[in-house]
């Protein structure tokens, strides 16, 4: 199970504890409850302490990055907290997307016509599109957070580099190009990501997969990674020589299906690639020292110590100190959902890109916002009792809380405020 992160009376990081020993503080009254998510107390009387080696560390992805605290006891590494981070990227994309749209239209309905220009913006060096950039100031300032409230004294941080070239055209030749050993492992992550672990034949999973050409070799199939799939060894076998348009004849649900992910574009790779540099020079900034390390050690380690695939047990094995570490059987990682914090739009729109909505008055109402979590103690009638979720606000003081509408803000007392996440135990 997750330790509960601990702060001492001067708000110090102190080494995180048993969540047995938390109930025992908090009922005693030797503490007090600092942060709902992650769970944090802070202690009442108590002035600093000895503290174990910390190290933080992080599993970039473009959708999911996995984070894990490990410290170092007497019988070596342990896992102390993980967790999941789910980034909204695509939601970014597709929120500019429409924003842009709706400017377009209303630009070329309603204006006379206008010049185009192009070279009156500039971007500064470094500059990463709002999409990538969310994924990398999401790890940042979960980072940031982590190190406030535990004594983390390195990080590790795994850089996965996709040779997208190399992947595309296998026969080029150069210096740059040699990839040395890895260059099949990061294949065949890529494959694994994409094809969600499964055999693409028999969807069987959980079983050893073997790296399979769509376009057999023999009749003019490349090793281009748009010609590669996973397939178990007996699909494999089966299937030999034939090209798959024949091996699937008798189910074309499932030939369709193939050869549609087959034309999936490479976007999830491109984005680490992208990211991966900007995600070690911000953490940088935390004056820590930060060693990076590949993908293809990451899953050497956790294969030879047999975990399963997940983004916080791969954040785990990262590095050396990844190729022994104890992970917990009861360990459940915290789920962590990126939601930003709000809109800077100032009123609703109908389908033409018009007002249609009074622009926005109070962000905050009562000492409350959308979004925070708070604890509702209501006395009597009909929605009498304890309720306990997100609070959705309104102007006139009535407030849902969770799924329980029309809750008097007096009843509220705030628990935590709104961070821009989402949490699931």
């Amino acid at each position: 199970m997750q330790k509960i992160l601990v702060l001492d009376k001067n708000k110090k990081a102190l080494m995180p504890c048993h969540p047995g020993r938390a109930r025992e503080l908090l009922k005693k009254g030797k503490a007090a409850v600092y942060r709902c998510y992650p769970f944090t107390i802070i202690l009442k009387e108590r002035e600093g302490g000895e503290v174990q080696p910390l190290e933080l560390k992080v599993d970039p992805g473009s959708k999911t990055s996995g984070i894990s605290l490990v410290a170092l006891f007497k019988r070596g590494w342990v896992v102390i907290w993980a967790a999941n981070l789910h980034h909204r990227g695509q939601t970014i994309k597709l929120n500019l997307d429409k924003r842009r749209g709706v400017r377009r239209s209303r630009r070329n309905r309603k204006t006379r016509y206008r010049k185009a220009r192009f070279l009156n913006r500039t971007r500064p060096k470094g500059w990463l599109a709002p999409s990538l950039n969310s994924r990398v100031d999401n790890i940042y300032h979960w980072a940031d957070k982590l190190i406030g409230f535990t004594p983390i004294e390195a990080i590790v941080v795994e850089t996965v580099r996709f040779d997208m070239q190399q992947m595309v055209n296998p026969e080029i030749g150069g210096v740059e190009y040699q990839q040395g050993e890895l260059l099949g492992y990061e294949v065949r992550e890529y494959l694994l990501e994409k094809w969600r672990r499964k055999c693409a034949y028999c969807d069987a999973e959980g079983l050893p997969l073997e790296v399979e050409h769509i376009i057999p070799r023999s009749r003019g199939g490349s090793n281009r990674v748009s010609n590669l799939t996973l397939a178990c060894k007996r699909c494999n076998q089966v299937k030999g020589s034939q090209d798959v348009a024949v091996f699937l004849a008798h189910d074309r649900l499932r030939l369709k299906r193939i050869l549609s992910q087959v034309k999936q574009p490479l976007k999830d790779a491109a984005a680490i690639n992208a990211i991966r540099y900007a995600i070690g020079n911000k953490l940088k900034l935390f004056g820590l020292p930060v060693s990076f390390w590949s993908g293809g050690r990451t899953k050497y380690n956790r294969v030879a110590q047999g975990y399963t695939k997940d983004h916080w047990i791969d954040a785990a094995c990262v590095g050396e100190t990844g190729q022994s570490v104890h992970i917990s059987e009861k360990l459940r990682p915290l789920t962590i959902k990126a939601t930003g914090r709000g809109s800077r739009q100032m009123c609703r729109v109908d389908r033409y890109g018009f007002p249609r909505t009074k622009p926005k008055q109070f962000k905050r109402v009562h000492g409350f916002q959308t979004g925070d979590i708070v604890k509702a103690i209501v006395p009597s009638g009909k929605k009498a009792g304890t309720h306990l979720g997100r609070v959705a606000i309104r102007t006139k003081g009535s407030f849902r809380v969770g799924k329980v509408d029309g809750i008097s803000w007096k009843y509220c007392q705030l628990l935590q405020q709104t961070d821009g996440y989402e949490y699931a135990n």
